[in-house]
């Protein structure tokens, strides 16, 4: 099967090849996928410059969509032919989706209805799950979203673009913040009611502004580095929740005060470890808005296996509005 992998840490344009490696063969409990696309995240590449490599190379990325050759002993033969989106491709394990063929537990790799194309379906794993994962916590956390006021720190990133649409599903209204009016119309496209341009403008004096100086009800957040500051400062309200899968800096200083007085919440959350109940519960509620067709996906951009390189370096760039994408 043609395939890119690295055998070292570095640069893309230094690392990654191209070439032919075995076509896997799907064991006891496994699937084997012909992969259509595979799909590009920052994880991805931050992997690739800086995770250590314990294996002989690695075929990077998660994400992936594409349809069953062929099952291993134990699973149903009638499995053969579908069409699946792929989670976890290449978390804990050295063969992800950048190849035309993947061998992974059954689970993981989920119908894709008939309606949504592979593109978007390589879209599922990280960005559709952490989406969905956040609005579920929320919902705990914060009860009925119905009415509440949801701050999306990066409203038209890949995740916050899926998020946004989800609130919005919910009931809620969506307060987000990007970094420019392109990106503005793209998460107002998905719902969002109101914009904080995070470059210029604060976004605590803005969410008050927005909310009659009470604050958002619940933050969904990328960044907690700034995020922690920015819920002292009356962004988020009294007694509000903060779901978090992600952050900038790996040490945030906490401005503990504030979080205790007005009695706020932090959950943080990584999409690749999920338990497996609410991973069932997340990957149920995302097939079944896949299957309703209640989901705007976004592709900023695709490539050909053989622009692996291009493709790593566009995400790196952060400049794209959607979701990269390989075409197998």
């Amino acid at each position: 099967m043609k395939a890119a992998w690295y055998t070292q840490n570095g640069e893309a344009q230094d690392v990654m090849q191209v070439g032919e490696l075995p076509t896997p063969s799907p064991q006891a409990g496994e699937v084997l996928v012909r992969l259509a696309t595979s799909g590009v995240n920052p994880s991805d590449v931050k992997s690739r410059r800086a995770r250590p490599v314990s294996d002989p190379l690695i075929v990077p990325h998660s994400d992936g969509a594409g349809v069953i050759e062929a099952v291993g002993e134990g699973v149903p033969a009638s499995r053969v032919g579908q069409r699946v989106w792929i989670w976890n491709g290449q978390w804990q394990r050295a063969m992800g989706t950048c190849a035309q063929h993947i061998a992974l537990p059954d689970a993981q790799a989920v119908n894709l209805p008939d309606g949504v194309d592979f593109a978007a379906g390589a879209c599922m794993g990280i960005p559709g799950l952490t989406a969905v994962q956040s609005v579920i916590l929320a919902e705990r956390l914060a009860g009925d979203l119905h009415g509440k006021t949801v701050l999306v720190t990066g409203a038209s990133s890949a995740v916050g673009h899926y998020i946004t649409q989800m609130v919005c599903l919910a009931g809620g209204r969506v307060i987000g913040t990007v970094g420019s009016e392109a990106k503005a119309a793209h998460a107002r496209a998905a719902g969002m009611d109101e914009a904080i341009f995070y470059k210029t403008e604060s976004v605590p004096e803005r969410v008050k502004a927005f909310t009659q100086g009470r604050g958002a009800d619940v933050i969904i957040d990328m960044d907690f580095s700034t995020t922690a500051r920015w819920a002292a400062e009356g962004a988020l309200a009294p007694h509000g929740q903060v779901v978090c899968y992600g952050s900038n800096a790996l040490e945030v200083p906490m401005p503990f005060r504030p979080w205790l007085y007005q009695s706020m919440g932090v959950k943080f959350f990584l999409v690749y470890d999920l338990t497996p109940a609410d991973r069932l519960v997340a990957v149920a509620r995302l097939s079944a808005m896949l299957s309703q067709q209640q989901l705007q996906h976004s592709i900023g951009a695709c490539f050909t296996l053989d622009q692996i390189t291009q493709a790593h370096q566009t995400v790196e760039a952060g400049q794209t509005v959607g979701n990269v994408v390989l075409e197998l």
